[in-house]
């Protein structure tokens, strides 16, 4: 639920309008709702576009990677929208299962996926708990660009998610 205006799509110009499409042909948006907020600043909001452009459709990690950690933190920040949303079909109910039952260590994951979730979990609910065993079981399964990707990745869901509520 938004608790700031909306501006209405017809009110967008055109790059906003159209970083908007693209965003909903693409599923990195699910929703035009949070974009209808930030709109109030619209170079902004074109911005945060372009970044989440550049994780979603030119990141280095795998879409279904991706998914797994949002959805992860999206429970932590309780974002209904987020947590009902869907950004890939490689995440299935077993997928969710395992997730919702905090199972990030469940061998239901590869060693990636495990890695990745554990970071991601820490990073949204108790980011002064991460440690040098965090970072080493990261650089066993993702080069430093990958997880430079990753940290990145998680601190826009997390602020994502935040806005939201």
């Amino acid at each position: 639920m938004a608790r700031l205006p909306l501006v209405p799509l017809q009110a967008f110009p055109p790059a906003l309008a159209e970083a908007v499409a693209r965003g909903l042909a693409t599923r990195m948006l699910s929703s035009t709702v949070p974009v209808q907020v930030w709109a109030h600043r619209p170079h902004a909001a074109l911005a945060w576009l372009a970044l989440l452009d550049q994780f979603h459709n030119h990141g280095l990690l795998d879409e279904r990677l991706r998914e797994l950690v949002r959805l992860r933190i999206a429970s932590i920040t309780t974002c209904q929208a987020c947590q009902l949303a869907r950004k890939s079909d490689t995440v299935d109910a077993a997928d969710l299962e395992a997730l919702n039952c905090a199972a990030v260590d469940s061998e239901h994951f590869t060693p990636r996926e495990r890695a990745a979730l554990r970071y991601a979990e820490t990073f949204a609910a108790d980011p002064h708990a991460i440690t040098d065993a965090h970072f080493a079981a990261l650089a066993a399964v993702f080069s430093a660009a990958e997880t430079v990707d990753l940290q990145m990745f998680c601190a826009l869901m997390l602020a994502g998610g935040r806005m939201t509520l």
